[in-house]
């Protein structure tokens, strides 16, 4: 099942008009695909692409959609783009963009954390697509 943040209401309808149920199926999207679903005028191209990154961080890192739309807003859109990032570089822009959303709530991030989900990204980023 495919749960959006209430923010992407009109993409959520868009999507589940067009049967795009789970995040495998958003992932698979092409950007033909996005332009055509978002040509209805109701959904924004740009939100669509940004939903498909979170979607492919989800199935192809493994990750939580949480974590990945937190890596979204911080600048990460892709498992080659975790792949490379610098661990700790990526860490200062989290607990930056952590801080900014919940004050001085503790993070949720932290470096262990990051470690591995730049380590299954470097894997998933060495697999043949399917």
């Amino acid at each position: 099942m495919l749960r959006l943040a209430s923010h992407f209401k009109a993409e959520a309808a868009v999507l589940q008009a067009a049967a795009i149920e789970t995040w495998p199926d958003l992932a698979a999207l092409t950007d033909g695909d996005l332009r055509r679903l978002a040509s209805s005028g109701r959904a924004s191209e740009q939100r669509l692409i940004k939903l498909r990154g979170q979607a492919r961080l989800v199935v192809q890192v493994g990750l939580e959609p949480e974590e990945a739309a937190l890596l979204l807003y911080a600048g990460i859109a892709s498992t080659q783009g975790l792949a490379e990032a610098s661990h700790h570089q990526l860490l200062v822009q989290l607990g930056r963009l952590e801080r900014s959303l919940t004050g001085m709530a503790p993070p949720r991030v932290d470096g262990v954390t990051l470690q591995r989900w730049i380590r299954q990204a470097r894997q998933a980023a060495a697999r043949p697509p399917n």
